[in-house]
């Protein structure tokens, strides 16, 4: 249950997101158009979470690397769950945005 956990939120072993984005990841912030106008990270994609199952058309290539992102962490790990069961092979949950932002 624990890893489970761990897997869903996105925790384990240490993921390089400066990497990541360095090598063409995009950085997929699924809070509302709202809370993404009051701040985000350069250069992220905005699709909520509510709206990501009907937006999946905006994020072609399903092997390109995919970092989700929120406020806290929630609303990106469900997103990642939603990538990931529509074909999407290389999501990380980078969890709330400000965090994610400071590991770039």
């Amino acid at each position: 249950m624990i890893n489970i956990l761990k897997k869903l939120f996105g925790f384990g072993p240490s993921v390089n997101y400066a990497e990541l984005v360095k090598n063409g990841a995009i950085i997929l912030d699924v809070r509302s158009k709202g809370e993404f106008s009051g701040g985000h990270i350069k250069g992220s994609v905005n699709i909520s979470v509510d709206t990501l199952r009907n937006n999946l058309v905006k994020l072609k290539d399903k092997n390109k690397t995919i970092i989700t992102c929120c406020a806290s962490g929630m609303r990106s790990a469900t997103a990642k769950g939603i990538l990931q069961s529509n074909g999407y092979v290389n999501v990380y949950n980078g969890g709330g945005w400000n965090s994610l932002q400071n590991k770039l």
